[in-house]
């Protein structure tokens, strides 16, 4: 898409809009930075990462994985009445010191520690929702929260999977939650069987296992603002929702083309 099309494409909106949905855009073609850097830090060893893991833990990570995202959907949500919800750099600290303890045991550790892992990914969605006005109490909320989990992940290498959440318009019903958690299950398997393998990267250890998890708390913070900052931008600006996330996508790909 060229710059000409991308500004006719813009005509209808409003300003205001038009500059919250490229600073938007600007989030989520940053979201990766970490994913990038740690590939980088990996080399050779990043590839085919998930396919890396023990047959035995490959076997079993999808339950694990599913039993680990229902526990911290209660979890995360009470420890809101404990720690606030402004308090990003304690999540991030405590992410990384609980991907170094992983990744100092290998692959064993890695997999004890999922579920913490995964409560505090949780927490930080949630806290993000609440910077941005939504009540993560709420259970049209929690919904979303868990739908950002159906993001690619930071070590996608940027495939455009992850933007496919954020057209996904999903009315909350009875039994939707389940549904829901159903279908994000065996995608955030794959996602954190490859957190796994960096964690049992020969060498790297606990660095790696550090370094895994704040790639993946920024990761994830930053898709979560895409996420509710488009859910806010609609009710504020009484925008249809569709219609900013068509125009969020040119935006990406132009930014993507420059």
């Amino acid at each position: 898409m060229s710059h000409a099309e991308l500004i006719w494409s813009q005509d209808h909106l409003p300003r205001d809009v038009d500059a919250e949905l490229m600073r938007l855009a600007l989030r989520y073609e940053a979201a990766g930075g970490a994913g990038i850097e740690l590939l980088g830090l990996l080399g050779s060893h990043a590839e085919g990462l998930f396919e890396k893991l023990p047959e035995q833990v490959r076997m079993h990570i999808e339950g694990a994985t599913d039993q680990s995202l229902r526990q911290a959907m209660k979890v995360a949500q009470s420890s809101r009445s404990v720690v606030g919800d402004r308090v990003g750099w304690l999540n991030t600290a405590v992410a990384g010191a609980l991907g170094a303890a992983g990744g100092f045991g290998g692959t064993p550790t890695a997999l004890a520690e999922l579920p913490v892992t995964t409560m505090i990914l949780l927490r930080e969605i949630q806290s993000e929702a609440a910077r941005l006005g939504f009540d993560p109490a709420s259970e049209n909320v929690q919904f979303d929260c868990v739908q950002v989990f159906g993001a690619a992940g930071p070590l996608a290498r940027d495939d455009g999977a992850d933007m496919a959440f954020v057209g996904a318009r999903m009315a909350l019903t009875s039994g939707s939650m389940q549904a829901l958690v159903g279908k994000v299950v065996p995608k955030l398997s794959v996602i954190l069987g490859k957190k796994l393998a960096v964690q049992a990267v020969p060498v790297f250890g606990a660095v790696a296992g550090a370094a895994v998890n704040y790639a993946y708390i920024t990761y994830y913070r930053e898709i979560s603002h895409v996420h509710f900052g488009l859910r806010k931008l609609a009710i504020d600006s009484g925008t249809d929702h569709n219609t900013l996330v068509a125009d969020l996508k040119n935006r990406v790909e132009y930014i993507k083309s420059r």
